[in-house]
């Protein structure tokens, strides 16, 4: 444990102290935190101001435009014009954004710059049949007053058997984010792994290192060590997201934000554990950097159709999709934190398929570090999988 430690601390300083990372994780940082600020701003935009109306004749029919407008949630500000070509002129300046001008027969006149905005429209249509069915009561000898009283008695109430969750659209985008970020994390950070065991090869660091540790020590402190680094920078970009989108508005279900980053970082470490140990045995296979795409591609196809197959269950996690391959490592790695997202994961589930992605992993790793001492010495040729498995 001593040699692993001391490796995996090697390369941890090694990739955190360059120029790069440092600058780099900066950009990303503020790019994240500047994009959720700027979406706050642009999304929180809904400005619900009032409309408003200049009116010529029928006084009270203001009231009724006032009363109208905010039942039916735009607002309208009335103000009384002298006659119709002062309304006009003050419709002509931009004071007024129409006017509506009564005639003593009952009908009106809506006067704007431009086609009226369909809202505003409803309301002084809705306002002026009000108007006129109350005056029609009055002249009948009803009171306008009882009639709308019994009729506010009269409700009709709804019961949803499925009611839409109120909740859906932020945790749909939280879905979203956490398969974008563990598809770039365990495919990032798992080439860092492969390259760097190519890199010791090639250069033959690896004979020397090889000389006073053994080589399942060596591999062991590679992956931790760089896993740690991954582990770290995603650690930063989850509290810098998830922070800045609780302080900006942007999320207001805290708790399952906190909860989803919590089980992103989990399931980073399950799902960067199995394939790093994999991307190891796929750098030891191979002696220069150009070829390293010939062994792991493979691997690059299964973490793809992860990706793919998570945003397709994205709009229905709780599907036959999501449910099947949450149970099959290592898509668990981004389906699961999807379905904890979604909400739609019990407690059985994420503890069974734990233990399921725990155990496949401890199997793949065994067989991976017996291809990484096979190989890590074998200079020259590109080794397949084939013959690495099956070597003797």
């Amino acid at each position: 444990m001593r040699a692993v430690s001391l490796i995996a601390r090697r390369e941890f300083r090694t990739q955190v102290v360059k120029k790069s990372f440092v600058v780099s994780n900066v950009i990303v940082l503020l790019a994240i935190v500047g994009g959720i600020v700027a979406l706050s701003i642009f999304s929180g935009d809904d400005d619900t101001s009032s409309s408003r109306l200049g009116l010529v004749g029928q006084p009270a029919l203001g009231q009724t435009l006032t009363a109208t407008g905010d039942a039916l949630g735009v607002p309208v500000e009335v103000s009384d014009s002298a006659d119709a070509a002062a309304a006009r002129d003050r419709v002509a300046a931009g004071d007024i954004d129409a006017a509506v001008v009564a005639a003593p027969g009952g009908a009106v006149t809506i006067v704007s710059q431009d086609t009226p905005d369909s809202g505003l429209t409803m309301v002084i249509d809705s306002a002026v049949r009000q108007y006129a069915q109350d005056q029609a009561l009055v002249a009948e000898g009803v009171d306008p007053a009882a009639v709308a009283a019994a009729v506010a008695g009269v409700t009709v109430n709804t019961e949803v058997l499925d009611p839409p969750d109120p909740e859906q659209g932020q945790r749909i985008a939280l879905s979203i984010a956490v398969v974008i970020v563990l598809y770039m994390q365990i495919l990032g950070f798992g080439m860092y792994v492969a390259m760097g065991v190519v890199e010791e090869k090639s250069s033959r660091v690896v004979e020397l290192l090889l000389s006073t540790v053994r080589p399942l020590q060596l591999l062991w402190g590679k992956v931790l060590g760089i896993g740690l680094v991954g582990l770290l920078q995603l650690v930063m970009y989850g509290v810098a997201g998830v922070g800045a989108a609780l302080a900006t508005g942007v999320l207001t279900i805290t708790g399952t934000a906190v909860g989803v980053l919590l089980s992103t970082i989990g399931w980073f470490v399950l799902g960067f554990a199995f394939f790093a140990v994999l991307y190891a045995a796929a750098g030891s296979m191979v002696s220069r950097q150009e070829d390293i795409n010939s062994t792991s591609m493979p691997l690059m196809f299964v973490i793809l159709a992860m990706f793919f197959s998570a945003f397709a269950a994205v709009d229905n996690p709780d599907g036959t999709l999501s449910t099947v391959l949450s149970w099959i490592p290592p898509f668990s790695a981004i389906m699961m934190p999807l379905r904890i997202a979604a909400g739609v994961a019990s407690p059985l589930q994420i503890v069974g398929t734990i233990v399921l992605m725990l155990v496949v992993t401890a199997a793949l790793s065994w067989v991976a570090a017996r291809i990484y001492q096979r190989s890590i010495l074998r200079i020259g040729k590109v080794v397949s999988w084939r013959e690495a498995v099956g070597s003797r």
